[in-house]
């Protein structure tokens, strides 16, 4: 077992940065006190940008940050008093009377510039403002929660084939061509809907609420995984036969364009298959049935990981690669390497195993060595070469802000301290 000497020293040096560095880069810097919301645009320096657009769900992820960090009990109450901001905002500007649902993009004052139905972003509403309530208890976040939860089961659920559509115009027609997206589902999107379930079911206890949770995961592990492997596919058919991935024209994350045009079907994210087994197992403790019940699932996902996910060479993370077989992408980026810290932190726990704590340490230290902008107010580079070196530096943008790295932080010590305990 892991000394607790070393465990207590991981314990401050994380907790150290997050109260003092990490956290207060966003306190100070990103909320807009006179047009609401947050500004997310952060050159290498720290320094906004001057950007003032509002991404729908850039300002939805402030929310949960917010809100997590209060019900964590940091910030003094100051996170609290951030999350009613970002709420204030959020419900304002961004819900359509009309038709249902959030849209996408705003400008500075919240004036929407684009309305369409993104299926990652209604995720996000339910997950987020199913947080704020559990922080807050504000009435208003219970309510929009379930009101988000309403129009995915009425608007995005697909009854043929199950799952939820993905990319929709304003009205919530799915998209059409195959550089919208419409025609895709991801393993992305419904992770974030497993997510967002899981809180929604934590804040409600409806049964209804459980069995929509159930389905989902159900589906994705039955689906969406190489069952020998335990890697995901990226996006399917309608149908769930996976697909070569693209990306879309309406973005919501910053990743490179392969060579090609489009990832081949063998490769997975390892990033977002340890994000996913970690945030299954908070689903199995919500629902109270045992993290053993998805313990294989895990094993293979972490496992894998491990195996060709993990560079021996220079440390980190590795974007993408064939399930099996050496990566060709050999960049790092930032919030895959948040989400397999604490994925391999759950997965010594559950099998004892210390190759898992190890996979975890190792990220941990290239994190702070190499991903952590010290001189720049102490958040993460968006990407690195494959030894560290800035490749995308800037720190805040439309789509990068304190959501993987503030949550990673505070997960890292929440188990951390597990294992003490």
């Amino acid at each position: 077992m892991v000394d607790s000497a070393r465990i207590e020293q991981l314990i401050e040096r994380t907790e150290g940065y997050l109260t003092g560095t990490l956290l207060p880069f966003w306190v100070e810097r990103s909320p807009d006190f006179e047009r609401g919301g947050f500004l997310t645009y952060f050159d290498e320096r720290g320094e906004a940008t001057g950007e003032t657009t509002k991404t729908f769900l850039m300002q939805i992820r402030m929310l949960f940050t917010m809100s997590s960090t209060e019900r964590e009990g940091y910030g003094g109450g100051r996170c609290g008093e951030l999350a009613e901001h970002a709420a204030n905002f959020i419900l304002e500007h961004y819900w359509d009377d009309e038709f249902g649902g959030w849209c996408w993009i705003a400008d500075g004052d919240g004036r929407v510039t684009c309305d369409d139905k993104i299926g990652y972003g209604q995720a996000f509403g339910v997950y987020a403002f199913s947080e704020y309530f559990l922080a807050t208890e504000d009435e208003r976040g219970r309510e929009a929660a379930l009101r988000t939860y309403d129009v995915m089961m009425e608007k995005m659920a697909d009854g043929g084939h199950g799952g939820y559509f993905e990319i929709m115009d304003r009205e919530w027609r799915v998209k059409a061509g195959v550089r919208s997206g419409g025609d895709r589902k991801s393993l992305d999107v419904h992770m974030h809907v497993m997510e967002a379930l899981t809180t929604l079911y934590e804040m409600t206890g409806k049964e209804e609420h459980r069995e929509r949770l159930e389905e989902v995961i159900a589906l994705i592990v039955g689906r969406m995984l190489q069952s020998r492997t335990g890697a995901g596919y990226n996006q399917f058919t309608h149908d769930f036969e996976p697909l070569p991935a693209i990306l879309f024209d309406t973005e919501w994350g910053s990743d490179e364009e392969h060579e090609e045009g489009a990832t081949p079907i063998e490769y997975t994210s390892y990033g977002h298959n340890v994000e996913f087994a970690w945030l299954l197992l908070h689903a199995a403790d919500v629902m109270g049935v045992g993290r053993g019940a998805y313990g294989e699932v895990v094993r293979r996902i972490l496992d894998n990981c491990l195996e060709y996910g993990i560079d021996r060479k220079f440390g980190g993370v590795f974007i993408e690669g064939p399930a099996e077989g050496e990566p060709v992408n050999f960049n790092k980026q930032f919030w895959q390497h948040a989400e397999v810290m604490v994925g391999m932190l759950d997965g010594y726990k559950l099998f004892e195993e210390e190759k898992y704590f190890e996979g975890f340490a190792g990220i941990h230290d290239f994190v702070f060595e190499r991903f952590v902008n010290w001189e720049g107010g102490g958040e993460w580079f968006a990407l690195l070469g494959r030894e560290g070196k800035p490749v995308w530096n800037y720190l805040g943008h439309e789509w990068k802000i304190s959501y993987h790295t503030v949550r990673s932080m505070i997960q890292v010590v929440r188990r951390l301290r597990g294992l003490l305990d």
